[in-house]
């Protein structure tokens, strides 16, 4: 069976058709081809026949529009955002880490619905990309409709990009510290095809320059792949899944002939603005760090980072802790700012 017959066999199932649908709701939806190129925009998905059209056209992916909007159709290219805002019924947050490391992927998404949890967030969603990553989720009703008398569909994409930085550094230091537990340095940049110099800055390991978490997911019509679309390169699902399930989850499990329509994404019990004290949050950090954040070391909350044992440390910093004849201060020095980084105390570290 060729690709194409795959494809429109798996989207002419009546339980994908309705999820695809479900999700595809005041959204602008843009189909993806093999190539990566993307269908005429704006479109939407109303009927099944859409979708099985499409595929015969040559589109493997369904992509939908971060944001909602009364009538998508009425979307052009260059509106002003006045225009954009007049249109606009709602928008979702989603959190989208980019990692080559499938591994990596699964510790930085725990992390953060971990770091959800500790703002009071239980209703999030995960769903595999189809690739090598995971999207979280939090739908527009868990937030308050009004901040400070505007209206929440109106702070976008201000209020969704302040919350993704707030969540990066505050992960942080417990993203290094769980990648240092998978590896040293040296082999966490192997994983991520990265020379060691572009993954370390003056706290050492930067986990951030090894998984992205870019905040530009929160740009005007920005797209996300669907729950239960196709990887266009992959022809892997888009797959709900449970943070429980995210340890033994494997790739091939979201092969298209195995996977069942039985988890939503971005849907879960709406208890009143669960979501409302992690922006608000977000919001006062962005006003006092957001701008300064490449230039003055963050002071809000963070984890506090656990002491890294030796047998995690990279083979040179083993050497000097047994001792080398020549350049001994600095290798003393070297060492030391190396285990502050680690999280050892000064007095262990003297």
């Amino acid at each position: 069976m060729n690709n194409f017959s795959k494809v429109l066999r798996y989207y002419s199932k009546k339980d994908v058709q309705d999820a695809l649908l479900e999700e595809s709701k005041k959204r602008e939806v843009v189909g993806v081809y093999e190539n990566g190129s993307f269908d005429k925009r704006p479109n939407i998905l109303a009927y099944p026949d859409d979708i099985v059209e499409m595929v015969k056209k040559g589109v493997v992916s369904f992509h939908g529009s971060v944001e909602r909007w009364s009538n998508p159709m009425s979307l052009e290219t260059g509106m002003a955002p006045q225009q954009l805002d007049s249109l606009r019924v709602g928008w979702d947050l989603i959190i989208d880490p980019d990692c080559p490391d499938f591994q990596l992927s699964k510790i930085t998404v725990k992390t953060l619905c971990e770091a959800l949890e500790d703002h009071g967030i239980k209703n999030y969603s995960i769903k595999s990309t189809g690739g090598k990553g995971f999207h979280i989720g939090i739908p527009f009703e868990f937030f308050p409709k009004r901040i400070d008398d505007k209206k929440i569909e109106k702070m976008y994409p201000e209020a969704p990009k302040a919350v993704i930085e707030y969540l990066k550094d505050y992960v942080k230091d417990t993203l290094r510290e769980r990648f240092l537990e998978l590896d040293n340095p040296l082999k966490l940049a192997e994983r991520v095809g990265k020379n060691i110099d572009d993954c370390i800055d003056e706290e050492g390991i930067n986990p951030l320059k090894l998984v992205e978490i870019d905040s530009m997911v929160a740009s005007s019509r920005h797209m996300f792949r669907l729950p239960y679309s196709l990887h266009e390169k992959s022809l892997l699902v888009s797959l709900p899944i449970l943070l429980s399930q995210l340890d033994k989850f494997q790739k091939e499990d979201a092969s298209s002939w195995k996977i069942k329509v039985e988890k939503k994404f971005l849907s879960g019990e709406i208890k009143l603005a669960e979501a409302g004290g992690l922006l608000v949050e977000a919001l006062d950090w962005s006003k006092k760090y957001g701008r300064q954040e490449e230039k003055e070391e963050y002071k809000g909350p963070r984890r506090q980072l656990k002491e890294v044992p030796e047998k995690y440390f990279p083979p040179c910093i083993l050497k000097i802790l047994q001792g080398i004849p020549d350049g001994r201060k600095r290798s003393v020095f070297v060492l030391a700012t190396f285990l502050q980084n680690m999280g050892w105390p000064w007095e262990k570290i003297e």
